[in-house]
Parts: C-alpha cells; sequence; structure tokens
C-alpha cells in the first residue's frame, strides 16, 4: 500500500463544490497458493501479492452536505457511480443499485467504528481504479478494504471482518506488498513475511480458467463439512516445504499432493481430473475450488495446449506476481 498526498484545486459538475486536497492509496492484489479454506481454521497459509491492484484518489469538498460522491473504474473505465449521505446512509443516485449497496454497507462499518472523516458535515470525493478484469479472483474487495481502511485511519482487518468476512489473508497482503506466511487462530493474526522467489520461477505460469466463483459459497460449503483437526497440521507443513522448496520436480509433487487432500476433504474432483486429464505436468488451483487462475509449468507446446482448450489468458509467473 502507498500513500502520496497533494493539493489540487477545481471546479466539479457539482454545482459550488471545491475540491481542496488530494492523497492517493494502493494496495496490491492477492494469489493463495497453499491452505485454501483451511488457512480459516489455522492453517498456515502461503499468499503471494500481485503486480495489478487497486487505487483509491480521495479529495475533501469544501462542502457541509454530508455526501460521499464516488466512482470506480475498472482497467480505466467508468463501472460505477455513487452519490452517498454518510449521515443517513441514503443512497442519493447510482448507475448500479446491487454494487452501490456494498459501499453503502462499507460506509455504514466505518461509522460503527467510529472514523473521525465521517464524524463532521465534511463531503469526499473518492474515485476508486482496479486494474483487473472483475473475473480474476485477485481481490477487489480486499483491496478496497485496505484502501478505505487506510484513508479513513480504522484497523482494515476489523473493517473487512465486519463489512466481509473470510480469513484476511487477503487483507495482510494488500498491507505487506510481499509474499507472506499467514496464519489466523480466533481473532490472533500472525503475518510473517517470506522470500518466496524460486529458482524455476520462470518455468511457473498462471492460466485463467474464466469461470468466477463465488468465495463467500464456497467458505459456507467448506464450514458445513466435518474436518479432522489433523488436517491443520497437516496443511501447515505442507505450506513450510513449498516455502523452502527450490526444486521443481519436488514442488510439482508438493502441488499435486496438496490437489489430492483437498479433493478428499471437499469431494470435488481435482483440476487437472476435470479440465487437463491429458495435461502432462501439475494444475494446483488458486482461491476458491473450480475458478479464477490455476498454477502450472511449463511444457513443450503449452501454449497451444490451452489455447486449443479455449483458454486464452496464459501468464508468466513473474509478469503477475510483484
Amino acid at each position: 500500500m502507498s500513500l502520496s498526498v497533494g493539493i489540487l484545486f477545481f471546479m466539479s459538475n457539482y454545482k459550488h463544490l471545491i475540491f481542496i486536497i488530494l492523497e492517493t492509496y494502493f494496495s496490491h492484489g492477492k494469489l493463495l497458493l497453499t491452505s485454501e479454506y483451511f488457512v480459516l481454521d489455522g492453517a498456515t497459509a502461503l499468499a503471494i501479492p500481485t503486480r495489478l491492484g487497486q487505487s483509491l484518489e480521495v479529495q475533501d469538498i469544501d462542502s457541509s452536505q454530508d455526501t460521499i460522491f464516488w466512482e470506480t473504474y475498472r482497467e480505466g473505465q467508468l463501472w460505477l457511480k455513487l452519490v452517498l449521505n454518510y449521515q443517513s446512509l441514503e443512497i442519493v443516485e447510482t448507475n448500479l443499485p446491487e454494487a452501490a449497496t456494498f459501499i453503502q454497507k462499507v460506509f455504514k462499518t466505518l461509522k460503527d467504528l467510529k472514523t473521525e472523516k465521517l464524524s463532521g458535515s465534511q463531503s469526499y470525493y473518492l474515485k476508486s481504479n482496479v486494474e483487473f478484469p472483475e473475473n480474476y479472483g485477485l481481490g477487489s474487495s480486499s483491496t478496497l478494504m485496505n484502501n478505505i481502511a487506510s484513508w479513513a485511519k480504522v484497523d482494515a482487518f476489523t473493517l473487512n471482518d465486519l463489512a466481509l468476512g473470510g480469513s484476511g489473508y487477503d487483507i495482510a497482503v494488500a498491507q505487506q506488498s510481499a509474499p507472506i506466511l499467514y496464519t489466523r487462530r480466533g481473532e490472533q493474526k500472525e503475518v510473517k513475511k517470506v522470500a518466496f522467489n524460486p529458482s524455476f520461477k520462470d518455468e511457473l505460469i498462471f492460466v485463467h480458467l474464466n469461470r468466477k466463483q463465488n468465495s463467500r459459497e464456497g467458505i459456507s460449503m467448506y464450514r458445513s463439512l466435518e474436518k479432522e483437526p489433523s488436517l491443520i497440521d497437516y496443511f501447515t507443513h505442507l505450506t513450510d516445504e513449498v516455502v523452502k522448496c527450490n526444486d521443481l520436480e519436488k514442488f510439482s509433487l508438493l502441488m499435486l499432493e496438496h490437489e489430492v487432500k483437498m479433493s478428499d476433504f471437499l469431494k470435488i474432483e481435482i483440476i487437472k481430473e476435470k479440465y487437463f486429464k491429458d495435461l502432462p505436468v501439475f494444475a494446483k488451483s488458486l482461491g476458491a475450488w473450480g475458478g479464477d487462475f490455476i498454477l502450472t509449468r511449463k511444457f513443450r507446446g503449452y501454449k497451444n495446449y490451452f489455447q486449443h482448450k479455449e483458454y486464452h489468458t496464459i501468464i508468466d509467473f513473474e509478469n503477475l506476481i510483484y
């Protein structure tokens, strides 16, 4: 996350509103390499930041309207417009009611956390820009939570817990801007930066499945299953092995082992058997199972292989990871 401060004066489309200060925040997106789902119950997970993320520009407005003027851009294109009275929490105007309701919930949570930003009669213009497509699963919500929390000077984990839920690993990645080992046990969170920079990273690629999954539905499904406490230790140990691994063949075996163990628990077919039965290398699901990206490795003709199966988004490890 980065912050810069500058002064900017100009007139907006709204009469008599003068924008007087500009703050800019940025949070990197994330990918979870190990312990998906089980990170919710205390397993240590390896998570890494992506080059793509989300920025937030905030301009104070010389006005007593108690109003939030909000715009969200996706890859530079205007997506959401919202005018919100933050005292009454009334949506005055919007082009996307469902998305606006989420922003409304975030600001209600900010008021509950008693941020000074919303305690007076100041108005604000906030412009958020998401650098990646919505279906990439790189953390549209978590990067937004971290940026807003930074601006409002509230704890990002608390804001995320109240507004979204989840383990919070994505908030930790956004804050650290580095590979991390993340462990959460109840309210206790342990975040440790690690030098995950495998010598074989040039051989690793990400392939986008274009099957966006609902993380909250995945978590609900996971919660409904009975689990042995030993599985928490199992995935923590496997994560440690992945971090230490500096051999591509061993790494491939660890990824396969992770897939099989998770498949056995979730009772969901591993991604390789479902979509890539003839794939000559490993395929590791990332995030909510069944969508978003997979991690795999290069092999002779790999681009033709995936493109023939209509998977056209193939990204080298170094081109996606920060």
